[in-house]
């Protein structure tokens, strides 16, 4: 296959209360997620389920023990949070200290783009509806990876691969093209190295916080490569990669191409169509800081060969082979829009890049934010170091549709869209068709009363004549979809007749 693949994302927001610079973000996270939960007739008795989570086994065959876990590496604990499941079958939880939503598993790019930006909705709505409980002060919520006192937070994503593809191939034909990929899906950032003490601007807001080329960990050392082994789905059968690397988007093209390109490497992975001499980084982590650091997009990497090359070929070199990987399938493609459209504005996109990126400000998050800091600097005469263009870089980030300058692009038709507000806004309560999350979404939204818990991968009923919950497995992705099961909703009047539908009892 090629873009068409189980995905999804996550993205923690970052998170301020106006005029109380010394509030506890968590506490203003649960606002957030118990305001949204409460005004949506959410507040519903069904848990999380952390029974199948396995959040310390390591793709490189062992599992880290508790005790040499950082807790923040503990997904699997109950900290007794707010945490919920919408009807769209995404997670909204508070992750830590910043609220957290995780869209529904779908199966192309393009439906990344339409469930996680109604994850957008959500959160906007959230901060909203918190804003009118009395004592609690305004909330802001800004879809970006740093808080710029040295802290990041991640946008994640998560593809499912098939379990019998080596994980050493993983890490060697991935990392030169996550090194590169910024160019393409960075969101930009003023300042460079953790603490932002060097006054330039940079690609990629995740770029500084990467000091390990594979590791387990998400929030120290964090690693190009990921090495989390928790598919949330049948472990024989598949392997889910969890990307860190990646920055929180608001443009739809940069969303598109993250999920898109990187859906087509992995097909080529999978099947061993990239030879492994072709290209090797030197030192993969100096490459990504390199690669970020230099918006004229000329800085060049060592390869292993002693060749040396820029992230632009880095990119070519991956697009070329995906044309050539897509020509050998032939017809043998169940996505060939999505994957043409994937190839043609991947290209479109370097070819402008190389050029002049300012041509890609309509597409590519960090060029339209570096556009906007330009109009700045020469109209005010400023400098990277002004605290200004601090303030307009996160003012991109802002989520309030009067408030954030993205989206001040996007109404003045500056920004090219993929998907429409109106189907977004249907995304936020529905479900994708074609995967599981629509048995969970719907049951969420037909039988809530009897739903004990969900998770990723089984529903949870307490059911009348029952002795005990009756879990329902969902270790199949594609099972449990609108054609398996709608009719079975419609013909159910309660959640018992759509257990005994399902199991036959």
């Amino acid at each position: 296959m090629t873009v068409r693949r189980i995905q999804g994302s996550e993205v923690e927001y970052g998170i301020a209360v106006q005029g109380q610079p010394q509030a506890n973000p968590m506490i203003a996270a649960t606002h957030v997620v118990n305001a949204y939960a409460a005004a949506h007739g959410l507040t519903r008795r069904a848990q999380w389920d952390y029974e199948e989570e396995s959040p310390l086994r390591d793709a490189r065959g062992f599992d880290l023990s508790r005790e040499a876990a950082d807790p923040s590496q503990l997904t699997d604990e109950d900290l007794g949070l707010a945490n919920i499941i919408l009807t769209n079958g995404a997670r909204l939880y508070v992750d830590h200290a910043h609220p957290e939503y995780s869209s529904p598993e779908v199966t192309t790019p393009l439906d990344v783009v339409r469930w996680e930006r109604a994850g957008e909705h959500v959160m906007r709505r959230g901060a909203e509806l918190a804003a009118q409980i009395s004592g609690v002060a305004p909330i802001v919520l800004y879809k970006n990876n740093i808080d710029n006192k040295g802290a990041s937070y991640g946008s994640h994503e998560n593809y499912l691969m098939r379990r019998d593809v080596p994980f050493v191939q993983i890490i060697r034909h991935l990392t030169p093209f996550f090194a590169s990929r910024a160019i393409i899906c960075g969101s930009g950032r003023v300042g460079q190295q953790q603490d932002g003490s060097v006054h330039a601007f940079q690609l990629s807001q995740r770029a500084d916080y990467l000091e390990e080329q594979v590791g387990l960990e998400t929030t120290l050392k964090r690693p190009i490569i990921n090495t989390r082994d928790e598919p949330h789905a049948d472990p024989k059968k598949y392997r889910r990669l969890h990307v860190i690397v990646g920055d929180a988007n608001l443009a739809d093209v940069s969303i598109f191409l993250k999920h898109g390109t990187t859906s087509l490497v992995l097909a080529m992975i999978e099947d061993e169509f990239l030879i492994d001499e072709e290209v090797e980084l030197a030192d993969p982590v100096a490459a990504v800081h390199a690669i970020s650091h230099d918006p004229t997009l000329r800085a060049t990497v060592e390869l292993a060969d002693g060749r040396r090359l820029t992230a632009l070929d880095l990119q070519w070199f991956y697009l070329e082979k995906a044309r050539a990987y897509v020509d050998k399938l032939g017809d043998d493609d169940p996505e060939p829009e999505q994957t043409i459209a994937v190839l043609d504005r991947w290209e479109s996109v370097l070819t402008r890049l190389g050029r002049d990126p300012f041509e890609c400000s309509r597409e590519i998050d960090w060029v339209a934010k570096l556009s906007l800091l330009e109009q700045y600097r020469e109209r005010d005469g400023l400098d990277w170091d002004h605290a200004k263009l601090h303030l307009v870089d996160l003012q991109y980030h802002d989520i309030r549709l009067d408030k954030g300058l993205f989206y001040r692009l996007d109404r003045a038709g500056r920004i090219d869209r993929l998907v429409d507000d109106a189907t977004i806004e249907a995304a936020v309560t529905a479900p994708p068709r074609d995967t599981r999350a629509y048995f969970r979404g719907r049951c969420l939204e037909r039988f809530s009363s009897s739903v004990a818990a969900a998770s990723w991968d089984s529903v949870i009923f307490d059911l009348p004549g029952h002795d005990s919950l009756q879990r329902v497995p969902m270790m199949e992705p594609l099972r449990g979809t609108a054609e398996h099961v709608e009719a079975l909703f419609e013909q159910s009047r309660d959640a018992g007749e759509l257990f005994s539908a399902i199991t036959g009892g």
